[in-house]
């Protein structure tokens, strides 16, 4: 009788751990028989929902006066794990491998691909790293000239006007003077 586990003596932190891993587990095994039916779409999102909740971690660390990902499962006909809006999670031809997409100016580019959640997991974690540098770079405020130097350059325009009006008028008033000359 002391061979039998008792539920009394056994943490009571594991047992959510150990249902979340037995949840997770029977996700990945009905989302491969789903895999091999009929209904590939519904092994898609599943895949997809498995792989949104191994990144839970990762965005509950990103501040939250960072704005940049949005993240979210879309239902469409090729249904998509979105981080941020030019990249995305879908499921490749044979919706078992993950592939991690960005799009660019210049067309689609896989920045991942891989059948281990561990490895997109990865990959998404290093876009993220990414993404954030260049917020920061973006938000780096370029330093302000100061007021006087600003004046000045007023000043030297005003001037530069002025003695274009004055020379201006000096050459109208020689072309003036030398027609009234050659009349005579």
């Amino acid at each position: 009788m002391s061979d039998l586990p008792n539920s009394a003596t056994e943490p009571a932190a594991e047992k959510p751990m150990r249902l979340r891993d037995a949840l997770r587990q029977a996700r990945i095994e009905a989302a491969d028989r789903t895999g091999v039916v009929v209904d590939l779409r519904d092994a898609e999102v599943a895949r997809l929902e498995i792989l949104n909740e191994a990144l839970d971690p990762l965005f509950e660390q990103i501040p939250d006066r960072i704005d940049l990902f949005d993240r979210g499962i879309s239902q469409g006909e090729n249904p998509r794990l979105w981080i941020d809006v030019v990249a995305h999670v879908a499921m490749g031809r044979d919706k078992r491998i993950y592939r991690f997409l960005q799009d660019t100016r210049f067309g689609r580019i896989v920045i991942a691909e891989s059948h281990e959640v561990a490895a997109i997991v990865d990959a998404v974690t290093d876009y993220v790293a990414r993404r954030m540098v260049e917020r920061e770079h973006a938000l780096v405020a370029t330093p302000i000239p100061e007021a006087p130097a600003v004046e000045k350059k007023r000043r030297s325009g005003f001037w530069t006007f002025a003695l274009g009006f004055i020379l201006g008028a000096l050459a109208l008033f020689g072309l003036a003077l030398f027609a009234t000359l050659r009349n005579m």
